[in-house]
C-alpha cells in the first residue's frame, strides 16, 4: 500500500496557507507527494511543471479566479480526480461541483482522518480506470446498447459513431451498474450501495444529478427517457428500445 502511496502525487489548491501546510504535512507523513497552490495562476504553473493524480480544491479564495471556475477548467484539460475541500455546505454548492464533474466534496472543518480515508478510496477508483485488469482481474466483456459500447475493462464509453465520451468514475459507475441490470428497476438506495462504498458519503440528489447527467450524454431526453426511465417514486431503470 506504501509503495502505491507514495507514487500518487496531490495538488492542493487553497489560499489558506496554515491549512496548506497543515494538509501538507500531513499527507506527506502518509507517503504522498504534495504541492500546494494559493491561487489560480499557482495551480496552473503547478500543473504545468509535473504530473499529479489528484487535486483537493478549496470554492473561494480571496483574489483570481473562483474554485468553481478553476474545477471548470480542470475537467476541461485533465483528467484526474478532484475533491473539493470548502466551507460551503449548500446542496446546491454540492450539486453545482458535483455537475461539474468533481469526485467528492467535503466540508470544513473536516477530520483529517476521513480526508485521508477520501483521498484513498477516489485514488483507487482512478487506479481501476486506467489499469482495469491488474492483479489478474478477469475483464469483464463490454455491454452494447443501440450502436453505444460500455466496457467496463477500459472505462470507456463510445458512441454509436465511435467517439470516446467522457464520464467521472461515478458517472461510469452508475452507468454500468444500470446497463449491467437492464430491465429492472433500481431504487436510489440500492444504485448508491452498488456504487458506493464505506469512504464515499453520498449527498442528497446525488444519485438524480449523475443521472441527469448521463442521460445528456448519452443524448437521452428526459422526456422521451429513451434508455434511462424514471419510475416515479421508487428509481431508476435502464430500458433501451427493443431490439437494442
Amino acid at each position: 500500500m506504501q509503495s502505491e502511496e507514495t507514487r500518487s502525487r496531490i495538488l492542493v489548491v487553497d489560499d489558506d496557507r496554515l491549512l496548506c501546510n497543515f494538509l501538507q504535512k500531513f499527507l506527506s507523513g502518509e507517503g504522498y507527494g504534495v504541492t500546494c497552490a494559493n491561487e489560480g495562476r499557482e495551480m496552473r504553473r503547478a500543473l504545468a511543471d509535473q504530473p499529479f493524480d489528484l487535486v483537493i480544491l478549496d470554492l473561494t479564495f480571496s483574489s483570481g479566479d473562483d474554485g468553481i471556475t478553476l474545477a471548470r477548467g480542470l475537467r476541461a484539460q485533465y483528467d484526474f480526480p478532484v475533491i473539493v475541500l470548502s466551507g460551503k455546505s449548500t446542496t446546491i454548492d454540492k450539486v453545482v461541483c458535483l455537475e461539474l464533474g468533481a469526485d467528492d466534496y467535503i466540508t470544513k472543518p473536516f477530520e483529517p482522518r476521513e480526508l485521508l480515508a477520501r483521498v484513498r478510496s477516489v485514488l483507487r477508483r482512478a487506479v481501476r480506470r486506467i489499469e482495469p485488469a491488474a492483479n489478474g482481474e478477469a475483464e469483464v466483456a463490454p455491454m452494447c446498447f443501440a450502436g453505444w459500447r460500455l466496457d467496463p475493462t477500459c472505462y470507456q464509453l463510445k458512441s454509436p459513431e465511435g467517439e470516446a465520451v467522457r464520464l467521472t468514475s461515478q458517472e461510469f459507475q452508475v452507468l454500468t451498474a444500470l446497463v449491467q441490470r437492464r430491465g429492472r428497476i433500481l431504487s436510489r438506495e440500492q444504485i448508491l450501495e452498488i456504487v458506493a462504498n464505506r469512504n464515499w458519503t453520498p449527498y442528497d440528489r446525488s444519485i438524480d444529478v449523475l443521472i441527469g447527467k448521463i442521460r445528456r450524454k448519452l443524448n437521452d431526453s428526459a422526456r422521451e427517457m429513451q434508455f434511462i426511465k424514471t419510475i416515479r417514486g421508487i428509481g431508476y431503470m435502464f430500458a433501451p428500445p427493443e431490439g437494442h
